[in-house]
């Protein structure tokens, strides 16, 4: 992708290609919107919190409620329905010819905590009421059709990742946000985390996959535009840096006389800022917690480690960045009489760009229903982002207002939902048809 990809505005219905099969798809078909509404609210209620959002953490009873509730209502869509043995919801429905490759649909209902009742809720309701928008009307796919609500994607995407790559046995170890480990809490929905190898993938053991989510920031919101096609699922790597200085008395000690780590690792956090401003494009900079030690009003810091993260829809620019980043903080460092240190974390997301085709087909699908879209990257980690390993992807997003997210104040308009999942039910049709 070229970086002018991102300057991309408005795709026009006359920039979207005329595909094969379009013309014979049941345009009238459209979701309930009013059950996704009734399903929403119904879904708030497992994990609220006093401030009106969720904490539905994975693996915590409220995570497990929930999950409970969205299994009934995929009996209700006529979904085939199983606990995979990584602990994901799996919803199938035959298609006419058992020999093509499913289309599957998918996103999460795990919160963060304190957080918002429409990430991952509204694409995976969505996706459930596509399903029993397809049953009522007695339309049925060519393709086979996959419904997924995948496990734990706040906590790293544990669910599709499985899938996509596979869990290692540190992966099953690590500590989740509920306090149990990946393995307890795989146990805890259902799944069996001695068997995850029969939940692995191949490329291209499916036709393709989409996914509707609200976009978590405020670009569509500003420009008051209804659907977002997404470019690509921005790469995200993570660095542990250490400054190491040394600790002595606060009251006795010169300030020339100093190796104060705290103030090191101060003027590195603004040389991130400073870099990834530094040049043109949508990249992000983060030093998002701090470590000091000892930490007393009276002890000069002799030892700070602090977690810098970097995104962007291409790697080379993330590592250009960190290059720039890195040398600027040796130099601090040595300036300041401390040394630094960086670890990257094993455990990073690589950029996933969306299929050009799936992207024509949503912005078509769009415009034969008279909605503007705009081109965009995601600058959020997603599931799509791991199903991209196994063949083509396509998001769609809607706005969120005021660009919140993570938030309980995060909110969605009923009348946008009801327009991503008609877009995401047109889009799955015309996939098929083609």
């Amino acid at each position: 992708m070229h970086r002018r990809d991102f300057n991309r505005t408005l795709l026009s219905g006359t920039a979207a290609l005329a595909l094969p099969g379009l013309q014979h798809l049941p345009a009238a078909l459209r979701v309930d919107a009013a059950r996704i509404s009734l399903h929403l609210t119904a879904l708030s209620q497992f994990g609220k919190n006093p401030q009106g959002g969720v904490s539905r953490v994975a693996y915590t009873d409220a995570d497990r409620l929930g999950r409970e509730a969205a299994l009934g209502w995929m009996r209700e869509a006529e979904l085939a329905v199983s606990i995979d043995a990584a602990g994901n919801l799996v919803g199938r429905r035959p298609g006419r010819d058992a020999s093509l490759k499913p289309l599957v649909l998918g996103s999460h209902i795990d919160s963060v905590p304190s957080g918002g009742n429409y990430d991952g809720d509204v694409g995976s309701l969505s996706a459930i009421e596509v399903a029993r928008t397809l049953a009522v009307s007695g339309t049925v796919l060519r393709h086979p059709l996959e419904v997924i609500l995948f496990e734990n994607e706040e906590g790293g995407t544990t669910g599709s990742h499985a899938l996509a790559t596979g869990l290692t046995a540190a992966d099953l170890d690590v500590v989740s946000q509920s306090g149990k480990t990946i393995r307890e809490g795989i146990r805890f929905l259902g799944g069996d985390p001695d068997r995850l190898a029969s939940v692995r993938r191949a490329k291209g053991d499916i036709a393709a996959y989409l996914e509707l989510h609200i976009e978590q920031g405020g670009t569509l919101d500003e420009a008051k535009l209804p659907i977002g096609v997404v470019l690509g699922i921005v790469g995200i790597r993570h660095w542990e840096v250490t400054v190491e200085g040394f600790a002595n008395h606060a009251g006795t000690t010169p300030m020339n006389r100093r190796r104060d780590a705290l103030l090191v690792a101060a003027r590195c956090i603004d040389i991130v800022n400073r870099t990834v401003r530094s040049i043109p494009g949508r990249q992000v900079g983060t030093v998002g917690w701090l470590r000091v030690e000892p930490g007393a009003y009276n002890v000069i810091p002799g030892k700070v480690v602090f977690g810098l993260e970097l995104r962007d829809l291409e790697d080379a620019k993330i590592r250009e960045l960190f290059q720039r980043i890195r040398g600027e903080c040796l130099r601090l460092a040595r300036e300041g009489g401390t040394t630094i240190s960086f670890q990257e974390s094993p455990r990073a997301n690589a950029p996933a760009l969306t299929d050009p085709k799936i992207r024509r087909t949503i912005a078509d699908a769009a415009r034969r229903m008279r909605l503007a879209t705009l081109a965009l990257p995601s600058g959020a980690g997603h599931d799509a982002q791991e199903m991209a390993r196994l063949g083509p992807v396509g998001m769609i997003f809607i706005p969120s207002v005021g660009g919140i997210s993570h938030s309980p104040k995060e909110f969605s308009r009923p009348g946008d939902i009801e327009n991503g999942a008609n877009v995401l039910l047109q889009t799955l049709l015309a996939l098929d048809a083609q």
